[in-house]
């Protein structure tokens, strides 16, 4: 929904049930907004570490001008900055880099205060090694900083998973509706619009949500295909509902073994009712549906997959190497897909790419047009796979400094294959144009991904998914032993369900203070 549309829906929404006028800010005072935040997930199957040095961190006015936060230029109450830690989903993070991080946000954010409002942009899947909800943790800690009176709002992604302690402690939430993720800006924007929307009209939101034992890969559930795309479909006409501000749905992440990993239905408004018929409702649907979900491309083991490609009579045919995606966690080191290539001479391929320093490293020590010996893959993770060593020839290098944004691009027999010395994904027609590549000349392209990205899926001809081995394995149900995570299908096929309603713990803060505030006046 366009954000005027949006913030007049919700100001009917608030004027027609019994929203609470708030303790602050002060009447014509403008309130003191902070927004920052932490995004990735992390499997538990991976025997990576995400360290310190791995996080892409955003500063004070360097936030403030970040692209992805242009929007808030539109509104006229001035959002400060704390931070924004990313990184490229992997393995667990390493505890001290996790506090560390923590320790700066709280310290920028308390420099700031008294707050009455804070936008936090979050993944949900994030997993600090000896912790358990990791974002709980982090926003817990925030909501004890800030104190009760604050208004926390927050944006998570499609694949996060929830918690009471998450829910505890905020009071508004949105999620991504798209995967592939095409509404990143729009689901910013529903975070902030609620934010600025509850402060400029004295609206205090409760929450509700219902989580559904249901966990399925992202792959299987993408919101191009159904089931998916009839379940998120429904969400724009249920915001529209008056006392309403944000209806989200969310697939959970299943590469964490954790309790709190787990599809869920989450409601924004001021309608506890009306909220806890929607998020009930949306969890029997989902349940409903559990078994219908299943990928939307055609799949096979990697040998099927490059036999199709080569076989195919048009191009490029993309293969995904789906259990070795780093955007979805996986470690992006294997090679054991290009062994095949080479094995079954494939040609007129395009890799990209593979993360090995070691190797990219070399080419750089070789030069440009020099061919000598590489053993490739598995530098990351050695107990996962053999390297494959062969020799190639240096035909591209990046002018990257420092080296661990190094790219190299070598010719391997048939396969022109992508070398970095850092963990990235090759998602964009862009990553490849800027290393002398294009991936529609290719007769096979091979990407480490799951489901394609919106740039890569319309120039699959064919689009094949290899279920590869990996941190983040398709193959779910055979993934090791779970020690934390709740029973869910389909682990459980014969898992029992009534969908049921749990509320945060501020909504009761909020029936106490509509005793004592003032109902804003219809207008």
């Amino acid at each position: 929904m366009h954000r005027r549309s949006f913030l007049k829906a919700a100001s009917m929404a608030a004027v027609g049930t019994s929203a609470t006028s708030l303790a602050w800010p002060q009447v014509n005072s403008v309130p003191r907004v902070a927004f920052g935040g932490i995004g990735l997930e992390c499997s538990t199957y991976s025997r990576l570490r995400t360290r310190l040095e791995d996080f892409t961190i955003l500063r004070g006015e360097a936030l403030r001008k970040d692209g992805q936060f242009k929007f808030l230029d539109r509104y006229d109450i001035p959002f400060q900055p704390t931070l924004l830690a990313l990184a490229v989903p992997g393995g667990p993070i390493e505890p001290g880099a996790y506090q560390t991080i923590k320790a700066e946000f709280l310290q920028r954010l308390q420099a700031l205060l008294p707050l009455d409002g804070l936008y936090l942009f979050m993944h949900g899947a994030m997993f600090v090694d000896g912790m358990e909800d990791a974002e709980g943790d982090w926003i817990q800690a925030t909501r004890q900083l800030v104190g009760p009176e604050c208004l926390i709002s927050t944006s998570y992604d499609l694949h996060g998973n929830v918690s009471q302690r998450v829910i505890d402690n905020l009071d508004a939430f949105t999620a991504l509706r798209t995967a592939p993720h095409i509404d990143s800006e729009a689901n910013t924007i529903r975070a902030c619009d609620m934010l600025v929307h509850c402060l400029k009209d004295r609206v205090w939101p409760t929450l509700v949500w219902a989580p559904i034992p249901v966990l399925v890969p992202g792959e299987r559930s993408s919101t191009n295909d159904e089931p998916a795309k009839r379940l998120w479909a429904q969400l724009p006409e249920l915001n529209r509902q008056p006392g309403v501000l944000d209806v989200s749905l969310l697939v959970g992440y299943v590469w964490a073994d954790e309790p709190r990993s787990t599809a869920s239905a989450v409601v924004t408004g001021t309608a506890p009712a009306t909220q806890r018929k929607i998020a009930l409702n949306l969890a029997q649907q989902y349940w409903e549906a559990r078994k219908e979900f299943s990928f939307g491309t055609e799949t096979g083991t990697i040998e099927e997959c490059v036999t199709k490609a080569m076989q195919a009579k048009t191009h490029p045919a993309v293969i995904a190497d789906s259990g070795d995606n780093p955007t979805g966690g996986g470690n992006g080191d294997r090679s054991d897909l290009l062994e095949a290539l080479l094995r079954l001479h494939a040609k007129g391929v395009v890799f990209a790419g593979i993360a090995d320093t070691p190797a990219t490293d070399a080419c750089y020590r070789a030069g440009l047009g020099a061919t000598l010996p590489l053993s490739i893959g598995f530098t990351l993770d050695p107990k996962a796979g053999k390297p494959v060593k062969t020799n190639a020839t240096v035909k591209f290098l990046t002018p990257a400094t420092p080296s661990r944004e190094r790219e190299a691009v070598v010719q391997i027999e048939g396969v022109t294959l992508v070398l970095s010395a850092r963990r990235r994904p090759y998602h964009d027609i862009a990553d490849f144009k800027r290393l002398g590549l294009d991936p529609k000349s290719a007769s096979i392209l091979v990407v480490k991904s799951g489901y394609l990205s919106p740039e890569l899926a319309p120039i699959a001809n064919p689009s094949l998914m290899a279920l590869s081995d990996g941190s983040v394995n398709q193959d779910t149900v055979h993934l090791p032993a779970n020690r934390l995570r709740r029973p869910s299908y389909p682990f459980v096929e014969n898992l029992k369900f009534t969908p049921e309603i749990h509320a945060s713990s501020r909504n009761e803060m909020q029936h106490r203070r509509s005793k004592t505030l003032k109902t804003p006046s219809a207008k």
